[in-house]
């Protein structure tokens, strides 16, 4: 009997290792997975290959900043695959110990003589802040800067191991470089220590802050984001309270596309719990991004989002068979959805909304001096012929600046449009970091 017991344990035992080892062997191999040759504008032209063409010395396996920060090699060009492994801390000192805000700080900067010089009272909204202060906040937040934000270079693979592999408090920079790949991992987006008071902001002023947890800028192209995961964690922001009766806002963006990047996309990813999202294009005179920011979201998985999700300008940008829950109670009041901002030809098609209240519908597009977007198949909180609506005459019956359909360009890159009953359950067992077998 004793035999029998050890041989079924040996055999179990073997067993593990077995599915253990193929499963590792299947991500690996993942690891050097190109983008396929129809899936979203990222494939235009030679497509996106990332870092499968890297020789084994240029391989790397990474648990640790330090570790990461080697493998990235200074943002060079180099082939490279890096496989992130575990939690790995971005805000941590050379010794891998947290940084705080005190570590970062300025000697001429105090945070409670910032709020006595620039508040309204004193300073008024008519011009934004300037001064000794400002310039001491200023070099503070660069302190952070220089810990916090890594850059990756061309022809790059960034894969997260098993279902675990974490960025926390970083952010990811791709300046000027192409044929790049994120898959895989789970981001938590770094906080702000030195947010700046800007009163020109809106009519009552705005806190606003620095890094996004990826960007992509200054003609970046041929870059895949896929099966990620995106959120603030456990740093809510209502958590950090308000000054001058405004939020005081510690995140920036989660995945933000401009400057003249070109041919990415976004695919099965997981947005949750935040409030500005994804903006392709930075500014409405950046009139140089006219003809770029080609970009395609697709099967992704937005969660008790403020807004963004995205917001354009300039760029021809496909948007299928997304995904979109809002809950009444969240974290996060729901803003918008799709931004149609200036010269913008954004192309949605198939995407379902779960609101658990009666949202107003002419709420889910923002104009945002954009005048076109063209929609179709969109359902809300259900999926039978009575929940099919037409967005764009939703909004045009509730605004008096009036969107068209005609975007001048139909999309050709794409393997195929899911039917929008199917999306929920397809985007919510497939989207995200973990979801990769």
């Amino acid at each position: 009997m004793k035999k029998i017991i050890r041989l079924i344990v040996v055999m179990v035992t073997l067993f593990a290792l077995t599915v253990s080892s193929v499963s590792a062997e299947n991500l690996t191999k993942l690891g050097r997975e190109v983008l396929s040759s129809k899936d979203g504008w990222a494939a235009y032209g030679e497509g996106t290959t990332g870092g499968s063409a890297a020789d084994e010395e240029h391989v790397f396996t990474v648990t640790k900043k330090s570790e990461l920060i080697k493998a990235l090699d200074d943002a060079s060009d180099i082939p490279k695959i890096i496989y992130v492994k575990g939690t790995i801390d971005i805000n941590v000192d050379e010794n891998n110990n947290p940084m705080k805000a005190e570590d970062y700080a300025d000697p001429a900067y105090d945070f409670d003589d910032y709020l006595e010089v620039y508040s309204p009272d004193v300073w008024g909204y008519e011009k934004e802040v300037d001064g000794l202060l400002e310039e001491a906040r200023a070099r503070s937040q660069k302190n952070q800067e220089n810990n916090i934000v890594l850059h990756v270079g061309s022809n790059t693979t960034i894969f997260g191991l098993g279902d675990d592999a974490t960025i926390v408090g970083g952010a990811l920079v791709l300046d000027g470089v192409e044929n790049v790949i994120i898959r895989n991992i789970e981001f938590e987006a770094p906080l702000d220590f030195f947010p700046q008071w800007d009163p020109t902001d809106g009519e009552y002023g705005e806190w606003n802050s620095d890094y996004d947890n990826v960007t992509i800028t200054d003609n970046s192209h041929h870059i895949w984001i896929d099966h990620n995961t995106f959120s603030d964690g456990e740093n809510v922001d209502s958590d950090f309270g308000t000054y001058f009766d405004r939020l005081y806002q510690r995140h920036d963006g989660l995945l933000d596309i401009k400057n003249g990047s070109n041919y990415v996309t976004v695919s099965y990813n997981v947005f949750k719990d935040h409030d500005k999202v994804t903006i392709v294009g930075s500014s409405d005179s950046k009139t140089s991004d006219r003809g770029k920011l080609k970009v395609t979201f697709h099967h992704n998985y937005y969660k008790n989002l403020n807004q963004r999700l995205p917001r354009v300008r300039f760029g021809e940008v496909h948007v299928y068979n997304n995904y979109y829950e809002f809950s009444k109670d969240a974290n996060y009041e729901f803003g918008y959805v799709w931004g149609v901002g200036k010269e913008s030809k954004i192309y949605v098609e198939n995407n379902y909304f779960n609101f658990d209240w009666d949202v107003e519908l002419s709420k889910i597009i923002k104009d945002w001096k954009g005048t076109t977007i063209f929609e179709t198949g969109s359902m809300v909180n259900g999926s039978s012929k009575h929940h099919k609506v037409d967005l764009i005459a939703e909004f045009n019956k509730k605004n008096t600046v009036q969107l068209n359909e005609n975007v001048d360009w139909t999309p050709k890159l794409y393997e195929r449009i899911d039917p929008t009953q199917s999306v929920p359950a397809k985007v919510k067992a497939h989207a995200g970091a973990g979801n990769l077998h």
